[in-house]
């Protein structure tokens, strides 16, 4: 008889986005004239910059010429686009990052995911409450996170960092060992945002302590202040602590193509189970290049021309786009006397459900009498309960149409 994981046993329901399509499609089925307005997954709605079309375009051309075709490429990343990463994402900024310290994917959503599995399955997680829910479940499948306490809604080897309106969703250090640290800012669902004092006092922390900062920062290109930074490599001494990911999904409409990159420093090290130093790229390396075939030679073709002088001044655009409908959703919310946080470094809005109603609750009520989805802020943890996410991914028509058909809910 064939024995499955039981790891997998240990998961709670279905996956959040899971569940939401599920409730989106009763709800159609039962009203097939209803105009639903989707504010609740974070896919874009705007076309692909020209600029990665037209590079798009000219490499699959490429490929049809025997001379020019290309086969497996590099597990890696091409160096085309490697470099390029370097030089705007973080040369840029002040950062020195090596060419071997970047590897190229098809998805942070993957990364995040898939970078435990070089890590001991005794190692603590710590994460956000509320958190982007990858972070938690890849940990229960992999053993880690012990027996789920449905008295409290959490899993209880998994050391929970609150963030609230009362620490301004800003979490704590943690009260406790841990190894691993699972930290997203611009924050997924929140919106909110750490300085660059706020973030070091996480980076000192790990160094003194001896643990991992896992941090996700497929947001950055959405911060608007100037003292939040775009990579934690910014704080002096990160590179020793921390691994960072990034994606070109919200930033260039890549959610369908499919690019994304991890960074992991050379200097960054873990230990075996004698207590000697192992270098974490190496581990990294090996299991990138064993589970893993490379991004297409047209799509890296693709990413690389964002960061051309036509495809900086598309993306920009975009970013402007998607975070003046964050602006209009936000506006027009605290307008009604909502509570409302994030929008201002995200493309997030976090908001308090009105009159105390539970996040499921406020999630059946917009969808039955507005006709609009969103994402119950629960589904991101118990912190996350009493509030709800809306994105600003939606078109220009639909973001203003939703809002106005808020104003008109009795709230």
């Amino acid at each position: 008889m064939t024995q499955i994981n039981s790891n997998f046993l240990n998961l709670q329901g279905s996956y959040l986005f899971s569940e939401i399509a599920k409730r989106r499609t009763k709800f159609i089925q039962d009203n097939p004239q209803a105009e639903i307005i989707s504010l609740g997954i974070g896919d874009v709605t705007r076309g692909l910059p020209e600029a990665v079309t037209k590079a798009m375009h000219a490499a699959v051309d490429e490929l049809a010429v025997p001379g020019t075709f290309r086969g497996y490429g590099p597990e890696q990343g091409y160096d085309f686009l490697v470099n390029a990463i370097i030089e705007n994402d973080y040369k840029a900024r002040g950062v020195d990052i090596k060419s071997n310290e970047v590897f190229v994917s098809d998805g942070s959503k993957c990364d995040v995911g898939n970078i435990q599995e070089i890590f001991s399955t005794d190692s603590i997680v710590a994460v956000q409450d509320p958190v982007y829910p990858v972070y938690v479940d890849t940990n229960v499948m992999a053993g880690r996170s012990g027996l789920f306490d449905s008295g409290i809604g959490r899993y209880e080897n998994i050391v929970y960092l609150d963030c609230t309106a009362e620490n301004d969703f800003k979490p704590s250090l943690p009260d406790r060992k841990v190894d691993l640290i699972y930290l997203c800012y611009p924050n997924n669902p929140t919106g909110m945002t750490l300085t660059k004092d706020e973030l070091k006092v996480w980076v000192d922390y790990a160094r003194e302590n001896n643990c991992l900062i896992l941090f996700d920062s497929a947001y950055e290109a959405f911060i608007t202040e100037a003292d939040v930074p775009h990579s934690i490599y910014e704080v002096e001494g990160a590179r020793e602590v921390a691994i960072e990911f990034r994606s070109f999904s919200k930033t260039a409409g890549f959610t369908g193509i499919r690019c994304a990159y991890t960074v992991v420093p050379r200097e960054l090290k873990g230990f075996d189970k004698d207590g000697s130093e192992v270098v974490v790229n190496d581990l990294w390396n090996r299991r990138h290049t064993t589970k893993f075939n490379g991004v297409s030679y047209v799509t890296q073709r693709g990413a690389e021309a964002i960061y051309s002088a036509e495809g900086k001044e598309q993306i920009s655009g975009l970013v402007d786009y998607y975070m003046t409908n964050a602006r209009i959703i936000r506006d027009g919310l605290a307008s009604l006397g909502l509570e409302v946080f994030g929008g201002v470094n995200a493309p997030y809005i976090w908001l308090k459900t009105p009159k105390g109603m539970d996040s499921w609750a406020f999630f059946d009520k917009l969808l039955s009498e507005a006709n609009i989805v969103g994402t119950p802020g629960v589904g991101f943890g118990q912190s996350g309960q009493g509030y709800f996410r809306l994105t600003a991914f939606g078109s220009r028509e639909n973001t203003e149409k939703a809002v106005e058909r808020i104003r008109n809910l009795s709230l």
